[in-house]
């Protein structure tokens, strides 16, 4: 059995969207906690998704985007290590980034405060 070399950087598409996503990520989040502050100072969140959208668009639908892009970072990653055996340090972090987003995300649907 032959070892593959473990790279920094994915060689793979799929890898290389993992990480992309992951990067964009954090960029979506801090974008949307920028629009707290700047655009909806007096403006309080709503009670539920469709709420929140409908009273600060521009804050909620980053902040989607940002969710949605750890999600799919998680997939992409999972992808590329399964299906093309990617090795890569990158690869690997942005995975477990959008595993820890997708729990984070499981526990507030499960329990919502």
């Amino acid at each position: 059995m032959t070892q593959r070399a473990w790279n920094i950087v994915p060689q793979s598409t799929l890898g290389r969207w993992s990480v992309g996503l992951s990067i964009a990520m954090p960029l979506l989040f801090i974008t949307g906690t920028s629009f707290t502050r700047a655009l909806y100072p007096s403006v309080p969140a709503g009670d539920t998704i469709l709420a929140d959208i409908a009273a600060r668009p521009a804050l909620a639908l980053t902040m989607l985007a940002g969710m949605a892009s750890g999600v799919a970072s998680f997939i992409t990653g999972l992808l590329a290590i399964v299906t093309r055996k990617e090795r890569a340090v990158l690869l690997y972090i942005s995975t477990a980034i959008g595993a820890l987003l997708l729990l984070f995300l499981a526990g507030e649907v499960a329990a919502p405060h």
